[in-house]
């Protein structure tokens, strides 16, 4: 064969450290090869459509725009063909034995500007072809342009020092791939093997994939379509495929932006829970592409952690990727895109709420942990989630749920705070000697009854201005209410409550009389800056040395008739009302969840019993 026919070149300097960087450091995972390949035969086609736009004649225009590949595991070779816009003599030397359009003097300029961390660098420069000898010893590019006068020929190189270019008669328009493959990748000459890597990163290319002549990518990419093109049906496929999931989508959010950033998402709220269920915490499961090509199928921060439950794709033709596509090198991209998504998810749950307010309900009952994680989590987002919360409320039956808003449409005239009471359960709430005063003025409390609750409402702190305020604290301002009933007068009341503080000492700050209570005796208020009995639970369940002393305000009742006659007993029988005054306190701790050790309460409890039969 003449020397016109057949050329022997050595690779430029560039093109032969790009291949070094490429074996040795540059993927960190060999199996990105074939998704580079099908990529490029992608994009080949893509080029092809615009030509043929443009061009009155292309070579063998009848030819189907599809991808094939074929294994062969004796022969040890896997080969990829296109019927795209293939490639002259020039474009073959040009685009893969020099830098012209390979980008690689770009990379290599860039791996020293980096300090030579390659696995730094932005996938912008073209040289995915190469990642084809990380698992092959030989690779032979059969092609033919689609211009009418293009050569038929063949590239051929061991990845070392050069390449030949030939003629290879017989050749149809595109480019057909053989890789040799090494020893010790011969896994990819299995079909099984290539079969999952399709799926897994090519699935939704947009043409159509056979491997040894079946069909292996039959599900489109519907984030690209039109909504008014996709049925229910569709679309509820698509979210079992991608989300791996068997249940229906509860809500879906399919939408298209340009600024900050191009953007096509398709996202699924599930309608079940598998946290709930018992199956522990769940994986990320929106999976990252870029122009329908896999990059991360479990990407870190494209979605912050709370969002976990929804499944879905994302697709931005705008992502800088590094070279092997395996990871963002601009983490203010992963963040922009973060905080459009996330909006979004929000948003549509907001809208949703709104157009049907009982499904929502029914929807969040199984996710209020993760829109509560959200909260006490997600900073940038904690305003538009409060927004999202649902209770219930001593104004609202048992079972129905609302929304901060709701109980604003509800609050007094000039009331300029949030009222709450955290609690095991609504019954244990709604007999509360906290909620007295609420009730007997007409003012609603959220009931919360969950522990991750304290951390909520600790995060949250306001919600449309007004101040988030537990009940079971010191410091809360109501206004007066008539009294009813006879009533010990001012210095009996003083004189009580003196009696009090001398007999429980430092077990409590100080005893007053307050507006509170209307059928308890006594209640214990926790300090403003004191914990709550649900944080001290969840403390002692984090350490099991924890300590911390309990210290409350005592509040009494003047009306009662317990203390009118306990009033009395301080003078005429001294011990007994000792007893009783130790006896009150312990039943106020016991009301309030703070009572940890109750030995002496029982032993108490029962000397008064003696006393009372005499």
């Amino acid at each position: 064969m003449t020397d016109a026919i057949k050329e022997q070149q050595p690779f430029q300097a560039e093109i032969r450290q790009l291949l070094d960087l490429v074996v040795h450091s540059l993927y960190t995972d060999k199996e990105i090869f074939l998704r580079e390949l099908i990529s490029n035969a992608s994009d080949s086609m893509e080029r092809l459509r615009h030509v043929e736009a443009t061009e009155k004649h292309v070579h063998e225009p009848g030819l189907a725009m599809e991808i094939h590949l074929t294994t062969d595991e004796t022969a040890r070779t896997l080969t990829l063909a296109d019927h795209g816009i293939g490639m002259t003599r020039e474009e073959l030397a040009k685009s893969l034995g020099t830098i012209a359009h390979s980008g690689t003097k770009a990379f290599l300029d860039a791996v020293k500007a980096s300090g030579g961390a390659p696995n730094k660098l932005i996938g912008q420069f073209g040289v995915g072809f190469y990642s084809a000898f990380m698992v092959a010893d030989k690779v032979e590019v059969f092609t033919r342009s689609w211009r009418a006068d293009g050569d038929e020929l063949v590239w051929t190189s061991d990845g070392g020092s050069g390449y030949t270019i030939e003629e290879a008669p017989g050749q149809t328009r595109g480019v057909k791939v053989v890789l040799h493959l090494k020893e010790d990748q011969a896994e990819y000459a299995g079909e099984a093997r290539v079969k999952r890597l399709i799926e897994t990163y090519s699935n939704f290319v947009g043409f159509p994939i056979f491997l040894n002549g079946k069909r292996i990518n039959e599900v489109e990419a519907l984030w690209l379509k039109n909504k008014t093109e996709i049925s229910e049906d569709e679309y509820k496929a698509f979210y079992q495929f991608a989300g791996k999931a068997f249940d229906e989508p509860a809500y879906r959010l399919h939408f298209s932006a340009d600024a900050p950033l191009s953007i096509n998402a398709l996202l699924f709220a599930p309608s079940e829970n598998p946290e709930r269920m018992g199956f522990g915490k769940v994986g990320g499961g929106v999976a990252l592409y870029c122009r329908k090509v896999l990059i991360d199928e479990d990407p870190k921060g494209l979605l912050p952690e709370w969002l976990r439950f929804v499944k879905g794709v994302v697709d931005s033709a705008d992502l800088p990727l590094n070279i092997s596509r395996e990871t963002m090198q601009d983490s203010a991209l992963v963040r922009k895109l973060n905080s459009v998504l996330s909006k979004r998810v929000i948003k549509m749950f907001e809208k949703e709420a709104e157009a049907d307010p009982e499904k929502y309900r029914a929807f969040y009952r199984k996710f209020d942990r993760f829109f509560k994680e959200g909260v006490a989590t997600d900073y940038a987002n904690r305003d538009a989630l409060a927004k999202l919360l649902r209770f219930e409320s001593s104004m609202a039956s048992a079972g129905e749920l609302c929304g901060f808003a709701d109980y604003l449409t509800r609050a007094k005239d000039g009331q300029n705070e949030i009222f709450y009471l955290v609690g095991a359960n609504r019954d244990s709430l709604e007999n509360s000697p906290y909620l007295e005063a609420f009730k007997a003025r007409g003012i609603e409390v959220i009931f919360f009854t969950e522990m991750v609750d304290e951390y909520v409402v600790d995060a949250l702190r306001e919600f449309d201005g007004k101040k988030l305020v537990s009940i079971r604290h010191a410091g809360v301002d109501m206004e007066s209410q008539e009294a009813t009933g006879d009533s010990l007068d001012a210095a009996q009341t003083t004189a009580l409550c003196e009696f009090l503080k001398a007999q429980l000492g430092d077990r409590v700050t100080s005893v007053a009389s307050g507006k509170r209570l209307v059928d308890s005796p006594v209640i214990a208020l926790v300090p403003a800056d004191g914990l709550s009995p649900q944080m001290r639970q969840m403390m002692r369940a984090m350490d099991e040395n924890y300590k911390d002393e309990v210290k409350v305000e005592l509040e009494i009742n003047p009306r009662h008739p317990l203390l009118r006659k306990l009033a009395t007993a301080k003078d005429s029988n001294p011990e007994l009302a000792g007893l009783v005054a130790h006896q009150l306190f312990d039943s106020a701790l016991i009301a309030a969840g703070l009572l940890e050790d109750a030995r002496d309460t029982v032993s108490r409890m029962n000397t008064l019993m003696e006393k009372a039969l005499g």
